[in-house]
């Protein structure tokens, strides 16, 4: 099951780049709180598009490899998102609106259930 969760959220990790790579101006528009950063820039939402690839690609790597190392490398980028995403909250007052749920949910809950799951991974044995 550990493994699964953990390709599940790398699947997600790497959508969301794949989505946002592809149609940058819509996940613009309909991702709640995006626009309170500024205008639309193309340049930063494809470099954002590329680190969720990376990083939904370390967690798939490592979950078929059972590798916790590559795991890791995989959630850094997300669990520093969330981190940075729950003090923006906080900054904002703690308000629980939709801005605040899709932090929620596509955010912190992928973010720390990811943590969770590479605690529990199981490094496989390899022949050296």
């Amino acid at each position: 099951m550990v493994r699964s969760v953990l390709l599940v959220i790398g699947a997600y990790f790497g959508g969301l780049g794949v989505l946002m790579w592809l149609t940058p101006e819509l996940w613009y528009e309909l991702t709640p709180g995006v626009g309170m950063t500024g205008p639309f820039n193309l340049h930063f939402v494809r470099d954002i598009a590329m680190i969720f690839l990376v990083s939904g690609s370390g967690l798939i790597w490592g979950a078929l490899r059972q590798d916790q190392t590559a795991c890791v490398f995989g959630v850094a980028w997300p669990v520093m998102h969330a981190v940075f995403h729950f003090w923006i909250w906080g900054a904002r007052g703690g308000p629980m609106d939709m801005i605040a749920l899709s932090n929620l949910i596509g955010i912190q809950l992928p973010a720390w259930l990811a943590v969770t799951m590479i605690v529990r991974l199981r490094n496989k044995e390899v022949n050296r």
